[in-house]
């Protein structure tokens, strides 16, 4: 028969309450109380109903994890992270995929809601109204898309794409194309935003291709307008448009980077097994897993709840948290990029040059943004 929670008492010599208090409430129990308590249940082989302890607590100990493309390489890092997070804190983490479609975010959403004690929203495609009026219904951070009042952990993006600028600039590429993402991203606006300043700054024009899916397909399917459009340097949103559009030129006759230089975004592990091997933008996609667990759990914690009986939900009256953190990036010079057509030569109209591609050891270290900022 299996272990119970009186077996547990009995052979600890403690009230059936005090075992209860001990898994859902340890900091009210005796710390060497506590510690019998543990011991005995470790003994007996006792595991706690989670069922049972969310019907006293409130709590499920679940998170929901929505993705917006599982297949994405950028992704599983950062799941990865988030699940061995979530773990070490004694919660489970259910992963979802949206497909890159906002209306099947908003339905997983509603259908976590009751199952789980909060959500991780990665990259999400729903529009800024929508997810304010979803976080009423269940707590969420927000990965890769800024949201004022509501907690966000965001990746310096903006950053990243003024680094490739620089380094491309300064390589001496005046004519440089950027492969947008898809329509919506907070990610794509960003890098759209950044190079742009980042290339009237260094004297360079800046052509915008796009929006586009962030996929190998994405890129490879502007790789002719890409040579049509007479530049010598290309940013694209991702890794994968990076490596489509590499493909793409290799399929035209275009060298890399002799004719053409490519920079992506994210360093998923692709990027180093491409040939030429790509220059790219490191996001710190394992430390946005681990903070946005970490964030959520703390954002879970300043919230009153009711029970879960009856199918009784959780009850959101205040949301406390609402902290923003921008994680650094990093810029990783490999093979995809080379010497422009104006290699050596002064750019006109350009700002005196500046310290040099952003970096840093540890592109993973969180800088706090400064208050609440507007929504993109």
């Amino acid at each position: 028969m299996p272990v119970t929670i009186r077996d547990v008492a009995r052979a600890s010599g403690v009230h059936i309450s005090t075992v209860s208090r001990t898994f859902s409430a340890p900091h009210l129990v005796n710390p060497e109380t506590r510690v019998r308590v543990l011991a005995c249940a470790e003994d007996l082989g006792y595991r706690p109903n989670r069922a049972a302890r969310a019907l006293i607590t409130g709590r499920t100990h679940n998170i929901g994890l929505i993705i917006a493309d599982i297949a994405n390489p950028f992704f599983p890092p950062l799941i990865k992270a988030a699940e061995s997070q979530a773990r070490h804190r004694d919660y489970h983490v259910f992963v979802a995929d949206t497909n890159e479609d906002a209306a099947a975010e908003e339905e997983l959403v509603h259908a976590l809601a009751k199952q789980v004690d909060g959500v991780l929203l990665c990259s999400p495609r729903m529009s800024n109204s929508l997810i304010e009026q979803l976080s009423r219904e269940v707590p969420l951070v927000v990965v890769n898309r800024q949201l004022a009042g509501l907690p966000c952990v965001l990746m310096d993006v903006g950053q990243g794409a003024r680094s490739a600028i620089e380094h491309l600039a300064g390589l001496g590429h005046r004519q440089i194309a950027l492969l947008g993402g898809p329509r919506g991203s907070w990610t794509s606006r960003e890098i759209r935003r950044a190079a742009g300043v980042a290339a009237r700054t260094a004297g360079a024009e800046l052509t915008v291709l796009g929006p586009n899916p962030p996929t190998e397909h994405g890129g490879l399917a502007q790789a002719e307008q890409v040579r049509r459009a007479g530049v010598s340097a290309v940013l694209a949103y991702n890794d994968l448009m990076a490596i489509g559009l590499l493909e793409g030129l290799d399929a035209l006759g275009v060298a890399v980077p002799q004719e053409v230089s490519v920079v992506g975004v994210d360093d998923i592990s692709l990027s180093r097994l491409t040939r030429p091997k790509l220059t790219t933008v490191a996001t710190p996609t394992a430390a946005a897993g681990r903070t946005a667990v970490d964030m959520l759990l703390q954002h879970d914690t300043d919230l009153p709840r009711t029970g879960r009986a009856g199918g009784a939900g959780t009850t959101v009256g205040v949301r406390r948290t609402t902290a923003q953190v921008m994680l650094q990036t990093e810029l990783v010079i490999r093979d995809s990029t080379g010497p422009g057509p104006y290699a050596g030569r002064e750019r006109p109209g350009a700002a005196a040059a500046g310290p040099g591609p952003h970096r840093r050891a540890d592109p993973g270290g969180p800088k706090v943004a400064a208050g609440d900022v507007v929504a993109s």
